[in-house]
């Protein structure tokens, strides 16, 4: 299980190939870092009680508990939509660990390693705190306008630097395809 034979009788498996260590090695560190710093921002700095902290002009610290995806859509309270959504992570991450196995290149695996270690830390949060820790907020503000950005944190910018570097490969990358 978890393998095919290939036309020349070599058996190559699903779920390991020769980049699956880099992108597994990313996706660990990556997942430790998330929640090492996650960890150190809600028990030790204990950002929940210092409200927004201001690091620059433009980046604040403060704490949100997102129990929705991506942009806070599809909010869910109830322990049916969590789970659902921690099923729907797992699903994705055994997808995503399937395509590594298959990764041609050592952007693709690290990319791949990214995505896959971001996703696994908002799963963790999910899974200890029944929603998933941001903290980073994006805003512009002068006299007569202001904007924030969704609050995110690490693992979203993992996730999103591995989306950027698939894409990175897809369209420009030595594996992209040319035009003829």
């Amino acid at each position: 299980m978890g393998h095919h034979a290939q036309g020349d009788g070599v058996t190559e498996s699903y779920l390991w190939g020769p980049l699956t260590r880099l992108g597994i090695a990313v996706a660990a560190i990556t997942c430790v870092i998330d929640q090492a710093v996650k960890l150190w921002l809600i028990f030790a700095f204990n950002l929940a009680d210092r409200g927004t902290v201001a690091l620059m002009p433009f980046v604040s610290l403060v704490m949100t508990w997102n129990r929705g995806i991506s942009y806070g859509w599809f909010q869910q309270d109830g322990p049916f939509g969590q789970w659902a959504l921690l099923a729907l992570k797992a699903v994705a991450v055994a997808l995503l660990w399937i395509w590594l196995a298959r990764a041609g290149s050592r952007l693709a695996a690290l990319s791949l390693g990214l995505i896959i270690g971001g996703a696994i830390g908002n799963g963790i949060d999910r899974l200890a705190h029944g929603a998933v820790a941001d903290f980073v907020l994006l805003h512009i503000e002068t006299a007569t306008w202001s904007f924030n950005w969704y609050v995110f944190n690490l693992a979203d910018v993992a996730i999103v630097a591995g989306v950027a570097g698939l894409l990175y490969e897809s369209f420009v990358g030595d594996r992209a395809a040319k035009a003829p």
